[in-house]
């Protein structure tokens, strides 16, 4: 199957579910049943402002429930529509599979500007959104967690108006701050889990860990810990950036010096570049962790590094992930590469349910002995077909996820 180039972003995600199928030989029906969404749900959200009431858009979109309990973030952004919750829910359903935890996919959104709400309009949505779904989430239904413009507060928050209506369930929410049942290890896991693969990737192709050069789009959560986790593995992170600007060392950066900047427009630096320039530094090891579509047909030519590891979800178009394989730059996808995150709410949960806490060294010893599993199955499976990682990731997670399904039997 030829992919070919279109505009939705879940239309994208169900091109590489039917590829996938196809390699498994699947009944047409099936793929059909598996890619699409069970339930979608859009509310709207009064806001009281003191310039009067704004009537705000939300989302949740309930992907698959074959494998388990729904799961996935909750994102406040400005340009968050339907199709982009869709491709979000559907990928948490892959990316669930593909890491063996107990979950299903889901994704829930907020069409608003965060940076722009105060502390109390953030929770009056927060709370007025998880009002008007609660019949439809719970520990055992559909578990939310932060994505892009939320927070452990954000979660604190939606926890809280949950026990208010259902009583005391702290697995209602993943993400919570560690002093509110949270997990120590959390916040670290997604970025945590990127810089291990990215560790891994370079070992499965006899490259050196020790040195190798990286380079981050993205200085939020996940591009953060990336990075720090990248020097404690003796990577050299060369450059990163954020919404306002990058910056260059050749000679690496200091992240441990960096790390709790608010934005990189505040590190003193002799070469600064553009915030999407960074994308073009020659390096070894390429991590886009901000927003989606970022390396498409015009610049996927310009793209330096030997190895672009997914941090963000979907980061390169259908397009673009062509122009790299021909060009022999081995990308690993982002069910893959920044699965940590769920990984870690995995544990959060299971230990929410035994009402038992880790240690946070037995966090992050799960997490990357799992994370290894995960990168191990998608290896195997790339060499058996003699296929690309992306492809190899989804034959993995289509193969879980369409066995459960028929198990289950027809009324699933």
């Amino acid at each position: 199957m030829t992919p070919v180039e279109v505009h939705s972003a879940f239309a994208e995600v169900n091109q590489h579910v039917a590829r996938a199928g196809e390699i498994l030989e699947l009944e047409a029906g099936v793929i059909d049943a598996i890619t699409a969404c069970e339930r979608e749900l859009v509310i709207s959200i009064p806001l009281h402002k003191s310039s009067g009431i704004d009537v705000l858009t939300g989302y949740r979109v309930q992907h698959s429930s074959a494998r388990g309990p729904r799961k996935g973030g909750i994102r406040f952004h400005q340009d968050v529509d339907l199709d982009e919750v869709r491709a979000l829910a559907s990928l948490m359903t892959w990316k669930t599979a593909l890491i063996d935890v107990p979950f299903g996919g889901a994704k829930g959104g907020v069409t608003v500007d965060a940076s722009k709400l105060t502390p109390l309009e953030k929770e009056e949505v927060t709370r007025r959104w998880t009002r008007n779904l609660i019949h439809v989430l719970g520990p055992n239904r559909d578990i939310p967690a932060p994505d892009m413009g939320t927070d452990a507060q954000t979660m604190a928050w939606l926890m809280d108006e949950f026990h208010r209506l259902e009583g005391f369930q702290p697995a209602c929410v993943t993400g919570k701050p560690v002093t509110l049942f949270g997990a120590s290890g959390r916040e670290e896991a997604t970025g945590r889990g990127v810089a291990r693969i990215a560790a891994a990737t370079l070992g499965q192709h006899g490259k050196k860990v020790k040195g190798a050069t990286v380079a981050i789009q993205g200085f939020g959560n996940v591009g953060r810990f990336a990075a720090l986790v990248c020097e404690q593995l003796g990577m050299n992170v060369i450059a990163v950036s954020d919404v306002t600007g990058g910056i260059v060392d050749k000679k690496g950066i200091n992240i441990e010096s960096i790390f709790n900047v608010r934005n990189i427009s505040e590190v003193h630096s002799d070469h600064r570049i553009g915030a999407s320039e960074v994308l073009e530094i020659e390096c070894d090891v390429l991590i886009p962790a901000a927003l989606g579509g970022v390396i498409h047909s015009q610049n996927a030519d310009k793209i330096k590094a030997n190895f672009v590891i997914e941090g963000a979800n979907q980061p390169i178009t259908t397009a673009a992930d062509i122009k790299l394989q021909e060009r022999k730059i081995v990308v690993v996808p982002d069910i893959l590469a920044n699965s940590g995150g769920v990984m870690g709410s995995y544990f959060e949960w299971t230990q929410n349910i035994q009402q038992f806490s880790w240690s946070i060294e037995k966090f992050r010893k799960e997490l990357d002995e799992r994370m290894e599993k995960a990168f191990t199955d998608v290896h195997e499976v790339s060499k058996k077909y003699k296929i690309d990682l992306r492809s190899a990731a989804f034959v993995v997670s289509v193969g879980r996820v369409s066995t459960a399904f028929l198990q289950r039997g027809s009324l699933v």
